[in-house]
């Protein structure tokens, strides 16, 4: 695995919120996220196709990033999560699937200097900008558009606004609970496409809300300018 770029001094949330949580995570998506309705949306919109180069940016345990490779088996995949063991979940479930995956350990805002040359054609993440701060939420989505190839994508899948006062609820009851209220709340209150056009994508559209037993999640899309 390539150099870190992660801080001694940085600190991230685990995946599910609190690290004895960890073993369960997939479980627990699986369970109260609607995982199948929003990750097989979320695949259909991103289009993989032969050539592509995909980064999935805070890749968590690789569910997406295999599925990506299932789909088109000629696409060239990398995965970024700042958690070691996280990544190592991930790994193992790539290495099952027989994909070639190639990992890097760092941030969102790591992007633009993890994949320079890369020419990435998409990037994706998913579930990862509710649990950070504002200062990271556009860090890292800076870093995402510098990296992008000219004309290439984002889509991201997370917690969106919550339009309802039940998804709005069920969302302070578990997701604010776990992840902490400071670093979710913007994105209950509907900030990320804001942040998306802040960071200079066009074209930045919610693409769809799922209601879930965790609140709200949507998807959205946008792209560099040529």
């Amino acid at each position: 695995m390539p150099p870190d770029l992660r801080d001694a001094n940085s600190s991230f949330t685990p995946a599910a919120g609190l690290p004895w949580l960890t073993p369960i995570y997939d479980v627990g998506i699986r369970a109260l996220t609607r995982e199948v309705r929003w990750r097989g949306t979320l695949v259909a919109q991103i289009r993989p196709a032969i050539g592509d180069t995909i980064a999935d940016i805070g890749c968590g345990t690789g569910s997406l990033l295999v599925r990506l490779g299932r789909v088109a088996r000629g696409v060239a995949l990398i995965g970024v999560d700042p958690d070691p063991e996280i990544l190592e979940r991930a790994r193992s479930k790539a290495d099952a699937a027989g994909l070639a995956v190639e990992w890097h350990r760092g941030f969102a805002r790591d992007a633009a200097v993890l994949l320079k040359g890369r020419g990435v054609t998409k990037i994706v993440s998913s579930l990862v900008f509710h649990q950070v701060p504002i200062a990271e939420k556009v860090a890292g989505l800076e870093a995402m558009y510098a990296v992008l190839a000219s004309g290439g994508e984002v889509h991201i899948a997370d917690y969106g606004l919550q339009r309802t006062p039940l998804m709005r609820a069920l969302f302070t009851a578990t997701v604010k609970n776990l992840d902490g209220r400071e670093d979710t709340e913007p994105n209950a209150q509907g900030i990320l496409p804001e942040l998306m056009r802040t960071a200079g994508f066009v074209g930045v559209e919610e693409t769809l809300v799922i209601p879930t037993l965790t609140g709200s999640i949507s998807l959205y899309r946008g792209r560099r300018s040529p």
